[in-house]
């Protein structure tokens, strides 16, 4: 938008007295300049300021000496009155009757101007700077010198493959807040936190070095990741907790779940507070698996994620101890 159409928004806004509740010694004048497209709206002088200091504020903001300004004071398009440099340096601007909204328009008359042909606005005029390839790879601390030394570590290594894989962890750990399943490769550290599984890493380098392992490379098995061994020894109306967000309440369900994620046994938890998804049903056909007082009283969680003890009482309403406000299936 052009500075006109700025000036003509805001005069539409204001079109009341937006000035009334000013000192009577305030003016608020508008400043622009014969080489420049910026303009300075509402700057506030005293009327008891003078030409000189006027000029002196016109410097400031334009780069234009006093001695080569050549004032012109208007209303709208009208010129009300002209003020050639050297003069009248001392007279204040109260005795030129100026109301709010008025402009003083600066007129550079230095023919060497260095705001001519846009040399203070116009950045496509400054030489940038560029750095040879030489000169980058001299330098420390920069990605590819960071990356150079990540090379001599791991040959294999490569900026592509670690954008790579901090995506996918960004990804899982997403997928964590959720309360969603994990992809493969990662899992809760004991802090609750997603992280890339390195069992998981070396079963595949092993796997992809072992001729009779399975041709796709991928050793995990789903039994072992959602088996019946993850929920060994977990019944209903049992005590627990479920991790990440320290979350209590007592078991509702165990067994196979084939409408969530990839299959495999869960754990129905009825929470003691409103931190689930689900009142005991799976939405993807309102199949019950059991039931919980409200829509947010009940999760399907994953065996891994739960503990199962006496010990995880109903907590006070009054404990202030912090929850990480995670959701689950």
């Amino acid at each position: 938008m052009k500075n006109h159409d700025l000036i003509a928004l805001k005069n539409y806004i204001n079109s009341g007295d937006e000035f009334k509740n000013l000192h009577p010694d305030t003016l608020v004048l508008d400043l622009s300049h014969s080489n420049l497209t910026q303009r300075h709206i509402e700057i506030r002088f005293d009327k008891h300021t003078t030409i000189s200091s006027l000029r002196d504020k016109i410097h400031q903001k334009t780069g234009t000496p006093p001695h080569y300004q050549h004032l012109q004071l208007q209303s709208g398009s009208q010129i009300i009155c002209e003020i050639p440099p050297n003069t009248e340096s001392e007279r204040m601007l109260g005795y030129y009757s100026l109301s709010h909204g008025m402009s003083c328009h600066c007129i550079d008359i230095d023919p060497h101007s260095g705001s001519k042909g846009g040399a203070y606005e116009d950045t496509s005029l400054v030489k940038r700077y560029v750095m040879s390839e030489e000169d980058y790879d001299k330098r420390n601390g920069t990605l590819r010198d960071w990356g150079r030394k990540q090379k001599e570590k791991d040959e294999n290594f490569t900026l592509a493959k670690h954008a790579k894989e901090h995506r996918e962890l960004m990804d899982a750990q997403r997928l964590g807040k959720l309360g969603l399943d994990l992809p493969k490769g990662f899992a809760y550290n004991d802090a609750g936190k997603v992280v890339r599984d390195e069992a998981d890493v070396d079963d595949k380098e092993n796997c992809k070095s072992n001729p009779n392992c399975c041709s796709d490379g991928d050793c995990e098995k789903e039994e072992h990741e959602y088996g019946p061994a993850t929920v060994d020894g977990m019944a209903a109306d049992m005590r627990c907790e479920v991790r990440p967000g320290e979350r209590r309440g007592k078991v509702g369900f165990v067994g196979e779940v084939s409408e969530l994620g990839s299959g495999g046994y869960w754990v129905g938890v009825i929470f003691d507070e409103p931190v689930g998804k689900t009142d005991g049903t799976v939405a993807k056909n309102g199949k019950r698996y059991f039931e919980a007082p409200g829509p947010q009283y009940g999760g399907f969680v994953r065996g891994t994620n739960v503990q199962v003890g006496d010990e995880f009482e109903e907590r006070d309403i009054f404990d202030d101890s912090s929850d990480d406000d995670e959701d689950e299936l």
